[in-house]
């Protein structure tokens, strides 16, 4: 009986002794929490998809509560979170124009040139990195829906062989950019008027062989915006939308009929 006594009682005394060592390092090696940190990740939507510029949106919230972020920090949150955060924070919570995602390519299946496929891909990427694909404009939309892929708001499909982007459901989160290889996507203020769908710049003696949807470079565009909005960068054109005034003129002489209305 007196040895069990004596082993119940050891046990209890180290376990007191584990309980109290136990203590002290969690007092010696505890990490300090930002509580407001803590608040304003709960505002966040927990996409952690990269959009704001930082690793996910734990290190976003940090960089919120310390002062060195914006209370619009998350395009995906939008207003909402905005708010939320600024209402944590303070600061002025204004997001901003909204922005949208934009292709710049109009070579659907019908109007691009195609020849037999030199290259095994399964990705734009693959493709993008063999210089080589089925359709002739080396410069347009490849087709293998990368950017869809990368897409957490189901907001970009494949239509007619290009990227498209439902506006509706775009964030501007700016992963479906990120992922083109040919650079075709940039995001643009949601009130942009027109825009130019097309980003090969060869001549158009070279271009008519590659696609019918392409800018001929010949300048008309830009001798009718009466705001200076269009120019030529190489042989295909630009829109500035800060310059825009949405007026058309560009879009009624364009012989290729690629600057389309938003």
């Amino acid at each position: 009986m007196n040895s069990i006594i004596i082993t119940v009682i050891l046990l209890g005394v180290i376990g007191l002794v584990i309980g109290i060592l136990l203590v002290i390092l969690g007092n010696v090696f505890a990490v300090e929490v930002d509580e407001k940190a803590v608040a304003v990740r709960a505002c966040l939507p927990g996409n952690n998809c990269g959009a704001c510029g930082y690793a996910g949106c734990d290190a976003a919230a940090a960089a919120v509560a310390a002062g060195t972020a914006p209370s619009g920090v998350c395009p995906v949150g939008g207003q909402k979170a905005a708010d939320a955060i600024a209402a944590i924070v303070g600061g002025d919570a204004s997001l901003g124009e909204k922005k949208v995602a934009f292709v710049r390519c109009a070579g659907t299946c019908d109007k691009v040139k195609t020849r037999g496929n030199l290259v095994e891909a399964d990705s734009c990427s693959s493709a993008a990195a063999v210089g080589v694909s089925d359709k002739m404009c080396a410069q347009g939309c490849l087709g293998f829906g990368t950017c869809t892929e990368v897409c957490q708001f189901d907001a970009i499909r494949l239509v007619g062989g290009i990227a498209k982007v439902d506006r509706e459901k775009c964030v501007a989160c700016g992963m479906c950019a990120a992922a083109c290889p040919q650079h075709l996507i940039t995001l643009i203020p949601v009130s942009t008027a027109y825009q130019v769908q097309c980003s090969n710049r060869e001549k158009f003696a070279v271009l008519k062989n590659q696609c019918d949807a392409g800018c001929r470079g010949c300048g008309l565009c830009v001798k009718q915006c009466p705001k200076g909005a269009i120019s030529m960068q190489g042989n295909v054109a630009a829109i500035d939308p800060a310059l825009c005034e949405g007026c058309g003129l560009c879009a009624e002489k364009c012989p290729a009929k690629i600057i389309v209305k938003l």
